[in-house]
């Protein structure tokens, strides 16, 4: 179907308006990063900083242990994020490849358990957590990362098994291909940008994550990020501005930068499976 030039003006039209929806806040955190004290103050602020400085990032490493708190959220993240993929991809293969009432269920229960707030949870898993031992402790923040992230996970990660054909499987086992070797050899390749999604979307989950960390977290030197960030407010929340959005600006980058780097291996996983 041919759609008609205003009809395709106006898909460009709102995309680009999207696109300026989700870019302004991050741009406008930047430019606050950069701006002097005095203009931060101003009652009339600019788009752009008058007169850029880095007192801001300068300030916010003296005050805070941002690099400290940003090793914890990366230990923390990749871990959770290797652990997550490593159980939700076999048992996604087996509800995918599987299907009967019990994996339908699961699959149910799988998306149901997304709607459940944080504050449900929190009491019940404090205890256990403490009766383990792991309070204040990055293990076991870990451990509840990854079960928080694996229902939507392996949610995903049941899509991209569906939609990988059962024929190809099957002329692989008719050449003559054990289960296993289809898998490693057939599966997994057509798989692979799935999974790397996946575990992105594990990654930045932990890495953003603040309530969990908030309330399990005691002692500064096992505070994650986002936690430290909020030492930028002052006792009547009152914000220190142009360092909170320094540090703020700090904590998007690794998400941006890893998306980046994955995301033309992402697509040449495809068309690499799609080949083969």
């Amino acid at each position: 179907m041919k759609v008609s030039k205003p009809a395709r003006a106006g898909q460009y039209l709102a995309l680009l308006a999207y696109l300026v929806f989700l870019v302004f806040p991050f741009l406008w955190l930047i430019s606050t990063a950069f701006k002097p004290p005095r203009e931060l103050a101003s009652l009339h602020p600019t788009w752009l900083p008058k007169n850029p400085t880095l007192d801001n990032f300068r300030q916010a490493f003296d005050e805070q242990p941002l690099l400290r708190a940003a090793a914890n959220s990366l230990l923390v993240a990749v871990c959770a994020a290797v652990v997550a993929i490593v159980i939700a991809t076999p048992m996604a293969y087996v509800m995918a490849r599987h299907r009967s009432l019990l994996s339908r269920a699961a699959t149910g229960w799988v998306v149901v358990s997304q709607a459940f707030p944080f504050v449900l949870v929190i009491i019940p898993l404090f205890l256990i957590l403490k009766n383990l031992h792991l309070i204040n402790s990055l293990p076991g923040l870990t451990m509840v990362y990854v079960v928080w992230a694996l229902p939507f996970a392996l949610w995903m990660l049941v899509g991209y098994v569906r939609a990988v054909p059962k024929e190809l499987e099957e002329a692989a086992a008719v050449d003559g291909a054990g289960r296993l070797r289809v898998l490693v050899s057939v599966t997994a390749p057509l798989l692979a940008p799935g999974i790397v999604a996946t575990g992105l979307f594990a990654f930045i989950t932990a890495w953003n994550e603040f309530f969990f960390a908030l309330v399990l977290m005691k002692t500064p030197e096992r505070q994650t990020l986002p936690v430290v960030l909020t030492h930028f407010l002052g006792a009547e929340g009152v914000a220190d501005l142009g360092p909170l959005a320094a540090g703020a600006f700090l904590a998007t980058l690794p998400s941006l930068l890893i998306f980046a780097l994955i995301q033309r291996r992402i697509t040449g996983g495809m068309l690499a499976g799609a080949v083969k």
